[in-house]
């Protein structure tokens, strides 16, 4: 399984907004990265500048959104929508996009996403699936 490491998320969608700004070739990944990247202007300036992106610490407890951290959950998102997986996600992403616009549908998810992935690490355990897809229906109203 691919592991990468801070530096290495950072400089990748670094590098996916520099080949997006310079009309470069994008591949694979590079494509969904560089649309969510569209999606938030705000992380426009700071992945610009690699050097700082790939240094700068993003503390919660100071009221900061990590952005590499959000854009992460949204291409983990659209992978999931994209084969389904969990079984059922993408149902629900259709669902949400009945009463929302693509962007908020995502941000939706992202709120169940990072729910499961934050009681996972506390509990020590695996991300427990249904309590995710359930969240995800929540959501959707289904």
């Amino acid at each position: 399984m691919f592991n990468p490491s801070r530096e290495q998320v950072r400089q990748f969608f670094c590098a996916a907004w520099r080949k997006h700004l310079d009309r470069a070739i994008l591949e694979g990944a590079e494509v969904t990265a560089a649309d969510l990247i569209v999606e938030h202007p705000e992380y426009h300036a700071l992945l610009e500048n690699p050097e700082r992106a790939v240094e700068q610490e993003f503390a919660p407890e100071n009221g900061q959104m990590n952005p590499f951290l959000h854009l992460s959950l949204h291409l983990a998102v659209a992978e999931q929508i994209s084969i389904d997986q969990p079984p059922g996600i993408r149902a629900a992403y259709q669902a949400l996009r009945g009463r929302l616009e693509v962007h908020d549908a995502e941000h939706a998810i992202l709120e169940c996403l990072g729910e499961a992935l934050w009681r996972s690490q506390r509990d020590g355990s695996a991300i427990d699936g249904v309590a995710y897809l359930d969240c995800v229906r929540r959501a959707a109203g289904a």
